[in-house]
């Protein structure tokens, strides 16, 4: 198939075009390095730089292309970045992703893959862990257009008849993470413990979350990519929860990575960060029923992520 991974150069979305081209597919990249790395697109990739917010641009490449999948990882996802400029979040966010739409609806392409985040969209949540059809309450603009995109889609499809699936990603860690973004807790603290230096944790410490390696998220990606999907009308019904359905508190995080390190700097508390969730951790159990489940435990993960970080800060 000839397959276009947006956001292909970044830390998820260079796993995931890796793992097209070693299935035997066709891969472009497209990606305006705003974030991610020209040197991380795969060699054997087709690179194009260009933002999503290009409209005439998004469409001469599929016309030329006429890709058979899309697999929509570029996105703003700095949620600090979305408060701040709003206006910003959407551009990307929900006009990029109407970009592609309507050029992928022009192509006849079949299948469109959308990150959506299990981290956001519902919000602090009354059952854990959380199953996708649960209450959606986002808390910030980022979130809120997550959500809109999925809305988007579900229009898509039930108008215009658009094959579409949502992945709604866990805290998502692994090798190429980037240390000096908000999202990256494990490559911040790794970062921080091969320089012997003390770690940040905001308020008590035991806040929540549901951390997956990348590893699995690319397999449910590659899953996800040809899987017969149910024809029912509700919005959930296309969509998948990411994750181990295990929370990980930021303590344990840290202990398990100052093991791994062999070395503990000492901690450091701040006060906790206005609007950030207490507790986040999603049921798998639609994503299990199609076959897949997480590899990796989080020690295996951890170990990965960190002797990654060592080596190439080497």
């Amino acid at each position: 198939m000839k397959v276009l991974v947006t956001g292909g150069a970044g830390f998820i979305g260079s796993h995931v075009a890796d793992a097209y081209l070693a299935c035997g597919h066709e891969v472009w990249v497209l990606d305006n390095l705003s974030s991610g790395k020209r040197q991380q697109v795969p060699d054997s990739a087709h690179f194009v730089e260009m933002d999503v917010r290009d409209a005439e641009g998004v469409r001469n490449l599929f016309r030329e292309v006429r890709f058979d999948v899309v697999n929509h990882h570029a996105a703003q996802i700095d949620v600090r970045v979305s408060v701040a400029d709003p206006a910003v979040d959407a551009s990307i966010n929900v006009l990029g992703l109407v970009h592609l739409t309507e050029a992928a609806l022009e192509v006849g392409t079949r299948r469109f893959l959308f990150v959506s985040s299990g981290g956001v969209v519902y919000g602090e949540p009354d059952r854990i862990p959380t199953p996708e059809a649960s209450p959606k309450a986002p808390r910030s603009p980022y979130g809120v257009t997550k959500l809109a995109g999925e809305y988007y889609l579900h229009y898509y499809r039930v108008v215009r008849g658009m094959d579409y699936v949502a992945l709604r990603y866990g805290n998502v860690y692994g090798p190429r993470q980037d240390p000096h973004g908000e999202a990256g807790v494990v490559a911040i603290f790794s970062s921080r413990l091969l320089a012997d230096e003390p770690l940040t944790i905001f308020g008590d410490g035991e806040q929540t979350r549901d951390y997956v390696y990348v590893g699995d998220v690319v397999s449910a990606n590659m899953l996800l990519t040809e899987a017969e999907l149910p024809d029912g009308g509700e919005m959930d019904h296309r969509a998948f929860n990411v994750g181990t359905g295990t929370g990980t508190s930021v303590n344990r995080l840290a202990d398990e990575l100052e093991a791994i390190a062999g070395r503990r700097p000492g901690r450091r508390h701040e006060g906790p960060r206005a609007g950030e969730l207490r507790h986040s951790t999603l049921d798998v159990t639609r994503l299990r029923s199609l076959g897949w489940s997480p590899a990796f435990t989080l020690e295996e993960g951890l170990k990965r992520t960190y002797d990654f970080i060592a080596t190439n800060n080497a």
